[in-house]
């Protein structure tokens, strides 16, 4: 036996035979446009109009995070912007593909330049330019292969038309080289309870197809050629986490009784719903983009207040926390600030922005007090990318004095962490944004493949900016949950607990899980676990001391 490591997504197993996904289109050839341009161009424009449309078919069948994943690659084959530059290159003399694979090329360079939201959405323009470019070749786009058995798909990276719509029935588990527990992949396998791990160095290179392998999402192992034994303890096992997992739902808890509240993350007012059938007791981050992003001109108070009404009467009696607009820099809007900026992540972004054009956030946090008054949610509202006790103040000071009873900051700087003593003063509540918190603790862009070793939560220098955020919350009496990708990892879930954190908001297809998992640990514990993971001194180490 042999075994390769990575980052586990979930907390299940799995036994089945490796089946690995074609490699790419190889980029198209140089040769000059022999055929009429214009006749070209509408060949380009009905490819784009096809894919377009079986994005958008992929994803009304889909539904959930996958169906707005889906959606959004849709956009992205009707881009006007995307058919006016194949337009301007075929007009340069290139050939059909070639002007489709370089305008694709170009976007994709620009969304990376900008960083942040905007660099997320790269993978995805590559397999949007993928599929166009096999329409125009008339051979299938590249996918995952298909299967008489059950069989644990290997790729580089999964594109999120494929992660969406994978037959459940035959595709038991997932193995990427690269990709991070924040990647597409990592969200999409966690919406529909696939075990995975991903960025496993060298997983194309050592894995073959037919080969027998136990994927192991909790500790993140992927074993090949294991041996009669081990493929017996291994399907033991995934019988008794998907009972776990597959439990009646109570509400969050440790193994003494410790409560730990579970919460979603939702988009809109549709996600609710869902979040609730799969046991949310509320919401831990209600992202207010999806209002803005889009738009040439701020939504008004009343359709601000629909829409935080018709989340809000999801949930009565329970905590629902609001992020407002968190948007400027790297996810531009004309009418907040759309201007270039060199390195957008650290630009003009989050609370900052909106202080810049204070009567947008007037108007969002008045359209959520009357949505507070209209329903009997317990609602918290929240300012990203807070920094300090004086941004803290401002935000805190703005919200109370037009009607919103509880006010606070999301943790994503590490400056708040070191002097969460002070912010916590003023703020109600702290919710960690672990994605972000990590990206500016190690100085290492979340989507950038080249550094993507260190956007790791479990690094120990992001934890111990945790405890100081948990330990001054327990000081203060204040609650400080987590909202960040990182509450979806079981086992980090624990940690998080162990460093003072006092709820937990993810997807609401990876609360199963976490619940099972907290289940197995006491409060002291989970402290056990959270104490040797800061001593580590590495991500990897904390992950290995935690699971000791």
């Amino acid at each position: 036996m042999s075994a390769l490591s990575g980052v586990g997504v979930g907390r299940g197993v799995a036994v089945a035979k490796v089946l690995k996904m074609p490699e790419p289109l190889a980029p198209p050839s140089d040769e000059p446009l022999a055929a009429d341009a214009d006749g070209e161009h509408q060949r380009v424009q009905t490819a784009l109009t096809e894919v377009a449309a079986d994005l958008n078919a992929r994803a009304a069948a889909a539904g959930g995070e996958a169906r707005q994943v889906l959606e959004a690659a849709a956009l992205m084959a009707q881009d006007p912007a995307i058919l006016d530059d194949v337009r301007a290159r075929l007009d340069g003399g290139a050939n059909a593909e070639k002007a489709t694979w370089d305008a694709y090329a170009a976007f994709r360079e620009m969304l990376t330049e900008m960083g942040g939201y905007m660099a997320e959405r790269a993978t995805d323009l590559d397999d949007v330019a993928q599929r166009v470019v096999a329409r125009l070749r008339g051979v299938p786009a590249p996918g995952v292969p298909a299967s008489d058995e059950p069989f644990i798909l290997v790729a580089r990276d999964l594109a999120p038309a494929d992660t969406a719509t994978l037959d459940l029935e035959k595709t038991l588990a997932l193995v990427t080289q690269d990709g991070g527990p924040t990647s597409h992949t990592a969200i999409l396998a966690r919406s529909k309870s696939l075990p995975a791990v991903v960025g496993v160095v060298g997983a194309l290179d050592a894995m073959a197809d037919g080969q027998l392998a136990i994927v192991d999402a909790r500790a993140g192992t992927v074993v090949l050629d294991p041996d009669d034994a081990s493929v017996t303890a291994a399907r033991a096992e995934r019988e008794s986490r998907l009972a776990a997992a597959t439990a009646p739902i109570t509400d969050g808890a440790l193994a003494d009784g410790t409560k730990v509240p579970l919460l979603a993350n939702v988009g809109s007012a549709k996600d609710a719903p869902g979040a609730v059938e799969l046991g949310a007791e509320g919401v831990g981050l209600f992202r207010t983009e999806f209002l803005f992003l889009g738009a040439t001109s701020a939504p008004t108070v009343e359709e601000q207040t629909r829409a935080y009404t018709d989340v809000l009467q999801a949930f009565p009696g329970k905590k629902v926390v609001v992020r407002v607009l968190d948007a400027g820099a790297d996810k531009p809007l004309s009418f907040l600030n759309d201007a270039h900026e060199e390195n957008p992540a650290l630009g003009l972004r989050g609370i900052r922005a909106l202080r810049a054009s204070e009567q947008i956030l007037r108007d969002q946090l008045t359209a959520l007090a009357n949505a507070q008054a209209a329903t009997e949610a317990e609602l918290h509202v929240m300012a990203p990318m807070i920094a300090d006790r004086e941004e803290a103040e401002y935000f805190v000071s703005l919200g109370k004095e037009l009607g919103l009873e509880r006010v606070g900051a999301m943790a994503e700087v590490p400056s708040i962490a070191v002097l969460a003593d002070q912010v916590l003063e003023v703020a109600d509540f702290v919710s960690i944004g672990t994605n972000d918190l990590t990206q500016y603790t190690m100085a290492a862009d979340r989507q950038l493949g080249s550094v993507s070793a260190m956007q790791d939560p479990w690094h120990p220098a992001v934890l111990r900016l945790v405890k100081l955020l948990g330990d001054a919350g327990s000081a203060a009496g204040k609650q400080v949950g987590v909202c960040g990708e990182a509450a979806a990892d079981p086992a980090l879930a624990v940690v998080l607990v162990g460093l003072g954190v006092t709820s937990l908001s993810m997807s609401a297809s990876a609360i199963a899980d976490v619940r099972a998992e907290l289940l197995t640990v006491t409060l002291e514990e989970a402290k056990a676990r959270a104490a040797r993971a800061l001593a580590a001194t590495s991500a990897a180490g904390a992950r290995q001391a935690a699971a000791a």
